[in-house]
C-alpha cells in the first residue's frame, strides 16, 4: 500500500523529499527507500538527488492498476489487472456465475488462450495489447441486447480515436480495421435466465493491436493483422484501456434505450457498404453487394438475382475482394 502512495505523490511536478514522503505517508524513511525500491523493478524511472529528493521522470508502458486508475474519469470499483491469465472473458464468465458485480472489468497483459468468434484463437502476445473484458448485468430482455456487439464497435473505435487520433473502420460484424488490417477483434457472449427470459450477464471482450510488428504475428494471420505502432499510431496501453472502459461504461448506459446514434455511427464507420462481399452459407458461397446496416446491425445486401436480405449471423467474408482479408 505504500508503494502506491508514493506513486500518488510522486506525479506532482518536481522532487520530492524522502523526508517530506515519509511525513505525509506517516510512514519510515526506509519504508520510503523500498517503496521507491519497488517502483523502479516494476520499470518506472524515478532520479534521486541530494538535497530535493525523488522525481519521476518515466513510466512504463503498463496496464498496471495504478496507471489506468489515474487515467479514469468514470468510478470502476471492480478493477482487476493481470499480468498473464487464459482469457479476460473466460475469467468474467466465471466470476459472473460467482457472483462478480455489474461493471467489473479484467484487463490482461496476455492471455494464455484468448478468444474470438467461432471458438478462433486470438493472438494476445504479452506486453503488445490491450485484452479487457467488461462484465455487464442489464437485467433486460435477450431480444434487446441484438445490438450490443455493434455497439461495442463503436465504442471501441472512439476509444481509439480519443486515445490514438485516428478512428478505425469496422467489417461486419465486429472487426476493426486500420490500413486494410485487422487491428482488433470482439467477443460478446450472453447468459439468459430460462424463466424470465432476461439477460443474466453480458460480458464484451475486446483485443486491440498497440504495438505489435510483424514478427509478432503468426504466419496465418500475418497478412491481415496490423497494431496502431504499425500503423504510425503509437499509444499508452493505460491510456486505451482507460477510454476503452470509459466508452464500454457509456454504451451499458445506452442499453434498453434508444441506439439510434449507435447505428448511424456504425453505419458511418462500416468499411463493408458498397462493396462486394461473400456470404458464407453452410452449404455454399454467394457473391453479394453490400448496401446498409439496418436498425439492429445487420447487414442488408443485393444477391445476384437482384434480391434483398439482411444478413445477422454466420460469416461475411470480404478475402481478396479489398484490402482487409479475414
Amino acid at each position: 500500500m505504500s508503494k502506491e502512495k508514493v506513486y500518488e505523490l510522486l506525479h506532482g511536478e518536481g522532487y520530492v523529499s524522502g523526508q517530506e514522503l515519509s511525513r505525509r505517508l506517516g510512514i519510515s524513511r526506509a519504508a520510503v527507500w523500498k517503496s521507491i525500491d519497488s517502483l523502479r523493478r516494476d520499470g518506472y524511472v524515478i532520479d534521486a538527488r541530494t538535497g530535493s529528493g525523488y522525481r519521476l521522470l518515466a513510466a512504463p508502458d503498463s496496464l498496471a492498476e495504478r496507471e489506468i486508475r489515474r487515467r479514469l474519469a468514470v468510478p470502476c470499483p471492480e478493477l482487476r489487472c493481470f499480468e498473464e491469465i487464459d482469457s479476460t472473458s473466460s475469467y468474467l464468465k466465471r466470476e459472473a456465475l460467482a457472483g462478480a458485480p455489474d461493471g467489473t472489468v479484467a484487463v490482461a497483459n496476455f492471455q494464455s488462450a484468448g478468444r474470438g468468434r467461432m471458438t478462433r484463437a486470438f493472438q494476445s502476445p504479452p506486453g503488445k495489447g490491450v485484452y479487457l473484458s467488461i462484465l455487464l448485468r442489464p437485467q433486460l430482455p435477450a431480444a434487446q441486447l441484438m445490438g450490443v456487439t455493434g455497439m461495442t464497435a463503436v465504442a471501441v473505435c472512439t476509444a481509439v480515436e480519443r486515445s490514438a487520433g485516428v478512428r478505425p473502420q469496422i467489417k461486419w460484424t465486429n472487426d476493426l480495421v486500420l490500413g486494410g488490417r485487422k487491428i482488433c477483434g470482439i467477443l460478446t457472449e450472453m447468459a439468459v435466465e430460462s424463466e424470465t427470459g432476461l439477460a443474466q450477464y453480458l460480458v464484451i471482450g475486446a483485443g486491440v493491436n498497440v504495438s505489435q510488428g510483424p514478427e509478432d504475428f503468426s504466419p496465418e494471420v500475418s497478412e491481415m493483422a496490423t497494431s496502431l505502432a504499425q500503423e504510425g499510431r503509437p499509444v499508452s496501453r493505460a491510456v486505451l484501456a482507460a477510454a476503452m472502459i470509459e466508452e464500454l461504461n457509456r454504451l451499458a448506459g445506452a442499453l434498453g434505450g434508444d441506439i439510434t446514434p449507435w447505428v448511424e455511427a456504425y453505419r458511418r464507420d462500416c468499411v463493408n457498404l458498397g462493396r462486394p462481399v461473400r456470404l458464407l452459407w453452410e452449404d455454399r458461397q454467394t457473391r453479394a453487394q453490400a448496401l446498409d446496416i439496418d436498425g439492429q446491425f445487420g447487414l442488408v445486401v443485393q444477391l445476384p438475382d437482384g434480391r434483398e436480405t439482411t444478413v445477422r449471423t454466420g460469416e461475411v467474408s470480404v478475402r481478396g475482394l479489398y484490402g482487409y482479408t479475414e
